[in-house]
């Protein structure tokens, strides 16, 4: 059954897919693997040297995919870094992986018995299946794509029906590279057609909700296999008062509501010491409320619509939530409807409390609830409060002094002195704490060891024992 797609600028439903069956992720998946040997069999610079070729024709398919993502997200700028971001991490890790690979390779190592060497070698899984969500369409169906191709592994990849116009100019491109398309595919579909590919695969990579990813992380438990699960955040910043107020004001601003907020690295939790509150408070409102909405013109202001318009109501009832149990809004704070898109102004709240669904829940949206704070250890308990520990920043007069409070703080990855570096920085191996997350990081070294099994050759350079060497006389029993 075809799946009208909403266009987040218009309202309109201007887009179709056809999600594939059961059986065609079967045929799909039998193909991929019937490939994924040849792919395998190559040497890591070969693959590269594939790799590279996609990023050509990315490079060829550019405008379009760029305005794709457009369409896609509502956005244009930051679909532009994402096709140009995703082209060069074709290229980074076709540089990066045959080192790692030769790094992990332990060769003819020897053992606690004179006769006897060991060699450990790394065979890649030979299906990854990877679903995605709709809020960086393009990167997040690529970021564990990449390094599995680099691996060795086939992939097959369910994105977001949320926004699938990407799919197709991506497709266009994988085919100009035939060593690739025939390990390489995407597949419309649903949420149905995401969990119908756990039982085709051989290892999932999922990004997206808490409740999602259980059932995911459930299904590939019932297939036996392994699960990668990027999951949500809710994340806090400390601002400690040796902190410049308006400059930390200005962090925890673009670091709140860039991308509409729509990114699991978004600060939501504000902790600011009472020393500096009242500067820090006056120039967030400011700036806030300076902010330019994204409209009419996709090419200018600030903050872009909602990618997803259930995502408007969500955030509109944590708010409504908020100011009904005392909450006081200093900014934004409602849903604007405009073009037949949904829009809100970044909304600064205070007089925000523990048991309010804003400072519970994972928001997705532009909404910043600041706390003040009399002590640091208070300021850290509140950070650390909750079922999430994805990342979060503190801001200091030093690195020193933020970083002090940085490695006591429940989160993976902790900006210091800034905020959400953990979306731009790809060297940084980081696990996701509490119910954020499962698995090996997908940063760093970890992002491309994490899709190889290990397979040890023992030697036995003597003669083999034979029964009677076990019997109880020669053990002495």
């Amino acid at each position: 059954m075809s799946l009208a797609v909403i266009n987040p600028r218009t309202g309109e439903a201007d887009y179709v897919i056809e999600p594939v069956d059961g059986a065609t992720i079967a045929a799909l998946t039998k193909q991929l693997r019937a490939a994924q040997p040849g792919w395998a069999a190559q040497t890591p610079e070969g693959r590269g040297d594939a790799l590279r070729k996609l990023a050509d024709a990315m490079g060829r398919h550019r405008d379009a995919l760029i305005a794709a993502l457009t369409a896609d997200t509502g956005r244009a700028a930051i679909s532009v870094i994402e096709v140009d971001a995703m082209t060069r991490t074709f290229i980074r890790w076709a540089d990066t992986a045959p080192g790692i690979i030769a790094a992990a390779t332990v060769a003819d190592r020897q053992t606690g018995i004179p006769t006897i060497t060991t060699t450990t070698r790394l065979v890649p899984y030979q299906l990854i299946g990877a679903i995605s969500p709709w809020n960086f369409p393009l990167t997040l169906a690529l970021i564990d794509a990449i390094p599995a191709l680099a691996a060795g592994s086939a992939v097959i990849i369910k994105p977001s029906e949320i926004t699938p116009r990407f799919i197709r100019p991506l497709m266009a491109a994988i085919a100009e590279v035939p060593e690739v398309a025939a390990v390489l595919t995407l597949i419309e579909g649903d949420g149905a057609t995401g969990a119908a590919l756990v039982d085709h695969v051989d290892f999932i990579a999922f990004t997206g909700s808490v409740a999602t990813g259980r059932k995911v992380g459930e299904a590939a438990a019932r297939a036996f296999i392994p699960a990668s699960l990027e999951l949500g955040g809710k994340d806090p910043m400390l601002v400690l008062a040796s902190a410049d107020p308006v400059k930390a004001a200005e962090t925890a601003l673009r670091a709140s509501v860039l991308n509409t907020g729509q990114a699991c690295q978004s600060i939501e939790r504000v902790y600011v010491a009472r020393a500096i509150a009242g500067p820090f408070l006056a120039a967030l409102v400011e700036q806030a409320q300076a902010a330019r909405l994204n409209y009419p013109d996709v090419h200018q202001g600030d903050i872009g619509p909602f990618i997803f318009a259930r995502q408007a109501e969500i955030v509109q009832s944590q708010i409504d939530d908020a100011v009904a149990k005392g909450a006081r809004v200093l900014a934004g704070g409602q849903v604007e409807t405009l073009g037949g898109g949904k829009y809100l102004r970044p909304t600064v709240l205070v007089n925000v409390t523990p048991d309010m669904a804003i400072m519970e829940e994972e928001t997705f949206g532009p909404v910043i609830p600041v706390t003040v704070f009399d002590t640091v250890d208070e300021a850290i308990a509140h950070a650390n409060s909750g079922i999430f520990g994805l990342s979060a920043a503190v801001l200091a007069g030093t690195t020193q002094e933020a970083e002090a409070v940085a490695v006591r703080l429940n989160a993976g990855g902790v900006s210091i002195n800034d905020g959400s570096l953990t979306g731009l920085v790809w060297e940084a191996e980081k696990s996701s704490f509490g119910k954020s997350g499962l698995g090996p990081s997908r940063m760093g070294e970890s992002g491309l060891l994490r899709f190889f099994r290990r397979q040890a050759l023992i030697r036995q350079s003597g003669s083999a024992l034979p029964l009677a060497a076990y019997s109880e006389e020669a053990l002495g029993g």
